[in-house]
């Protein structure tokens, strides 16, 4: 017997709207957990909403749920460890094999995160312009009112993210030449040269180690170099990878347990950030490939 309570045309609307929610809050959060419960908590005040005050239900559920993302992000700044396990468990992870990135449809989803990555870059309210108006065409007002801010301000920190988005880009063709310079780095810290190693890497480089025991942050090239030094025999036994779009590496044990996973961020030629995740843990999470 079909469902003729009050709920039931709610219900049935708030549905004919999930897949566009979920891909708006994912879009803003990076995580596809978060984004259930943002789009669960959007479901939750519409229930409790009476529903023909409400004249574009699209609307108001995208504002709704534009608040509940900038709410999460900006508790994230706070206390970014909280959801950090959950954004590595979305790593893709690809041995890569000399493939051109962009003429590999395979590798699309991970093209696709690498664009999540530079979104974790921007500031929270930037993020949201961005995301909204660029990725989701929401008209600036909108935006401005979920910001508390003018239509002139959303504009203004939209018009800021697709700088920085812009500027992180990856130019067409370049990813042959990102992994080049990967490969001169590994290859010069598996020498020892120190040199070579401070001529690639970006003077405000930034390395971030996920280890049993915390997240740790490295800044300046001449204290990375040191350390690259110490950690060339892990790379020595790792294959190439891409991760999220990004050159990398992927390392095992002998009892083939993965070691560590490394995704480098190359810019105009040298290396400005490196994450390297060797917690147990959070490699369990990610879905990666058996050593050969």
């Amino acid at each position: 017997m079909p469902d003729t309570s009050p709920a039931a045309p709610t219900a049935e609307a708030f549905e004919a709207h999930r897949d566009r929610l979920r891909a708006v809050a994912h879009r803003m959060l990076g995580s596809y957990a978060d984004a259930e419960d943002v789009v669960q908590e959007a479901w939750l005040r519409l229930s409790r909403q009476d529903t023909t005050a409400i004249h574009n239900l699209a609307g108001w559920l995208t504002t709704v749920v534009g608040r509940i993302s900038l709410d999460v992000l900006r508790a994230r700044r706070s206390r970014p460890e909280a959801t950090y396990g959950d954004r590595l468990s979305e790593y893709v992870v690809t041995l890569d094999d000399g493939l051109v990135p962009e003429d590999d449809a395979v590798l699309a989803d991970s093209v696709g995160l690498a664009l999540l990555v530079v979104l974790d870059s921007l500031g929270p309210s930037e993020r949201l312009a961005f995301v909204l108006h660029d990725l989701f065409a929401v008209p600036f007002d909108e935006i401005g009112r979920i910001l508390g801010k003018s239509t002139a301000a959303a504009k203004m920190l939209a018009s800021r993210a697709r700088g920085k988005v812009r500027a992180t880009e990856r130019p067409a063709g370049a990813g042959r030449e990102q992994r080049e310079v990967v490969q001169a780095f590994l290859a010069a810290a598996r020498r020892g040269d120190f040199e070579e190693l401070l001529r690639i890497l970006h003077p405000e480089v930034e390395l971030t180690v996920d280890t049993p025991s915390g997240v740790f942050v490295t800044l300046g090239a001449t204290k990375v170099a040191a350390g690259a030094r110490l950690s060339a025999g892990a790379a020595a036994h790792g294959r190439a990878a891409l991760v999220n779009g990004l050159p990398g590496l992927v390392s095992w044990r002998e009892d083939g347990a993965p070691l560590s996973v490394v995704a480098f961020t190359v810019v105009d030629g040298r290396i400005t950030g490196m994450t390297v995740v060797t917690d147990p843990a959070r490699l369990a999470l990610m879905d990666l490939p058996r050593p050969a």
